[in-house]
C-alpha cells in the first residue's frame, strides 16, 4: 500500500527523478514561465518555492546551498538570489502559480503552465 507517500514517480529512478526537477528549476528560473504537464508543475512548485525561501535568507551559506542545488549554475543561481527572490522579500511562500491549459494533443495529458507571480 502507498499510504503516506506522496511523491510523483514518473517512471523514473530517484536520480532521474531528481535531475527532471533540477532541470525544470533551471528553465523557470531562466524564462520566468514554464510549459509541461500538470503533474511536473505541481511537483516543481514546493521545490522551487523551497530554494526561493532559501534564497531569501542572504546569508553565504544559504548562496552556496543554493548554486550547488543548482548543479553549480552559478547565472541562474544569482538570478534566483539577486533578482527574484528579493521581490518576495516579506512573503512567506505562495511564489508561483499553476494555470491549466487544455490537453495536449498527441497523447491527451493534462498540461499547465508555471510561473513566478
Amino acid at each position: 500500500m502507498r499510504h503516506g507517500n506522496n511523491v510523483r514517480k514518473f517512471g523514473r529512478t530517484a536520480s532521474q527523478r531528481q535531475a527532471l526537477l533540477k532541470g525544470l528549476m533551471l528553465a523557470l528560473i531562466a524564462h520566468g514561465k514554464i510549459q509541461t504537464t500538470d503533474a511536473k508543475a505541481k511537483e516543481l512548485r514546493p521545490a522551487i518555492e523551497k530554494m526561493i525561501t532559501k534564497a531569501n535568507v542572504g546569508t553565504l551559506a544559504s548562496r552556496r546551498l543554493v548554486i550547488s542545488r543548482l548543479y553549480n549554475l552559478t547565472s541562474e543561481a544569482n538570478k534566483l538570489i539577486d533578482e527574484i527572490a528579493p521581490k518576495y522579500k516579506g512573503q512567506s511562500g505562495g511564489y508561483t502559480r499553476i494555470t491549466k491549459l487544455p490537453r495536449r494533443a498527441g497523447d491527451a495529458s493534462k498540461m499547465a503552465i508555471i510561473e513566478f507571480i
